[in-house]
C-alpha cells in the first residue's frame, strides 16, 4: 500500500490536506493523526470493517476495545448513553486527555468495543484531530497509531516508521504535547473507576466524582480470563525490544546499581537528568528531572523507542513512584517491563 504523508503544523486545522484524509476516512480508510496525548489509528468509528482494518494494521487482539473520539462533548449522545457526571466532567476536563466508559448505543458496532456493551468516548483538544473528525463528520475509532505491543508513538516519525506502507494516509503534525495516552474511567453514578491513568490524576477526578476508585489492573496483571473494560488492561505493552527491569529502592542504591550494570553488560540506562554525570556517557537516556513527572510522561515512549536503536541486551529504569502522574508512568513501565521489578 502507498501511504500518504501530510506534514502540518498544528494551526493548519484547515488545511486541504485535513478534507481529503477525512474523505478517505469515511470511504473505509485509515489515516493516522495527532493528539496531545499519542497518535492515534483512526477509522469510521461506525463502519465494522474499518474497525477490522485497524486491528489488522496494528497486529492487535480484536478483543482489545477502540477508544471513540468525538469534535464536542455533546456529540457522545450520538453514541453513547451519557450522564450527569459525563457532563460535568466534560464542563472541568473537556477537550483533553480523557476518556469516559458508557454504555454503547447501536450507533457503535461491536467490532469496536472488542465484544462489550460499553464504548470509551474521547473528545481530544488537538486542532488536527477535532478538525478531521468534523469534516469526516463521524466520530473516529483509533488506538495508538503503533504496531501492537510496541511503543505508543509520539511523533510523526514514529508512526512513519511503523505503519507506513501499511494505511493510507499518516498526518504529521510533529511531536504530542503530553505524551501519555489518556486516563481511561468508567462510570457507575457518580462515582468513577481508574482504568487507564494518564495527565489527569485521580485526585483531580476527585474534584467532580464522589468516589474514584483505582482498578487492581492498573498496577496489577489481569486475572487468568479477566476481560479488558479498557485499551491497555490485558497485554504487554510499551515494551523495547530487550527486556526491560525496573530498579526500586534507595535512589543513591539504584544510581550505583546502574553504574555497575554498565561496567558488565551491554545495557541501556533509562535515567534523570540528575544522574548523568555520574554514568558513563554510553546507551544512556535521560527523561527528565527527578521531580518533573509531566516531562517524564512526555519524555517515557520516545526513550523506550530510542532504547532500541541503542541495541542494549538489557533496559534498566527506575520504578516509579505512584503519585500524582507517577502512577501514569507507573503502569506504562510496569507493562512495558511485564511486571519485571528488581529491588536493589
Amino acid at each position: 500500500m502507498n501511504t500518504e504523508i501530510f506534514k502540518l503544523l498544528p494551526n493548519e486545522s484547515n488545511n486541504p490536506s485535513i478534507k481529503k484524509a477525512a474523505e478517505i476516512l469515511c470511504g473505509g480508510g485509515l489515516v493516522a493523526f495527532p493528539t496531545e496525548t499519542v497518535y492515534g489509528l483512526g477509522g469510521d468509528a461506525t463502519n465494522p470493517s474499518a474497525a477490522k482494518n485497524i486491528y489488522k494494521a496494528k497486529g492487535r487482539p480484536s478483543d482489545n476495545p477502540l477508544i471513540i473520539h468525538i469534535a464536542d462533548p455533546a456529540d457522545a449522545e450520538l453514541y453513547a448513553y451519557t450522564s450527569e457526571t459525563y457532563y460535568k466532567l466534560a464542563a472541568a476536563f473537556m477537550p483533553g486527555p480523557l476518556t469516559v466508559i458508557l454504555p454503547k448505543k447501536d450507533t457503535v458496532p461491536i467490532e469496536v468495543t472488542g465484544g462489550l456493551d460499553t464504548v470509551a468516548v474521547r473528545c481530544p483538544s488537538h486542532p488536527i484531530a477535532r478538525a478531521l473528525i468534523r469534516k469526516a463528520g463521524v466520530a473516529i475509532a483509533a488506538p495508538s497509531a503503533n504496531l501492537s505491543g510496541s511503543p505508543s508513538p509520539t511523533s510523526g516519525e514514529h508512526v512513519i516508521r511503523d505503519l507506513n506502507g501499511r494505511i493510507e494516509v499518516i498526518i504529521d503534525g510533529g511531536e504530542c504535547d503530553i505524551g501519555l495516552e489518556s486516563t481511561i474511567i468508567k462510570l457507575d453514578g457518580e462515582r468513577a473507576t481508574l482504568l487507564r491513568p494518564g495527565a489527569i490524576t485521580a485526585d483531580a477526578l476527585s474534584c467532580i466524582c464522589k468516589k474514584v476508585d483505582i482498578a487492581p489492573a492498573v498496577t496489577e496483571s489481569l486475572k487468568e480470563n479477566e476481560r479488558p473494560l479498557s485499551p491497555g488492561m490485558k497485554y504487554r505493552h510499551y515494551a523495547p525490544k530487550a527486556p526491560l527491569i525496573l530498579l526500586d529502592g534507595d535512589e543513591e542504591e539504584v544510581l550505583s546499581y546502574m553504574y555497575r550494570r554498565q561496567n558488565a553488560e551491554r545495557c541501556v540506562i533509562i535515567c534523570y537528568d540528575e544522574e548523568l554525570e555520574y554514568l558513563r556517557n554510553e546507551r544512556i537516556i535521560s527523561i527528565g528531572a527527578r521531580d518533573d513527572l509531566n516531562m517524564q510522561a512526555h519524555s517515557l515512549f520516545s526513550a523506550l523507542r530510542l532504547a532500541d536503536e541503542l541495541d542494549g541486551e538489557v533496559v534498566y529504569a527506575h520504578l516509579p513512584s505512584k503519585e500524582g502522574v507517577g502512577l501514569a508512568l507507573y503502569n506504562r513501565l510496569i507493562r512495558a517491563a511485564a511486571h519485571t521489578v528488581l529491588e536493589v
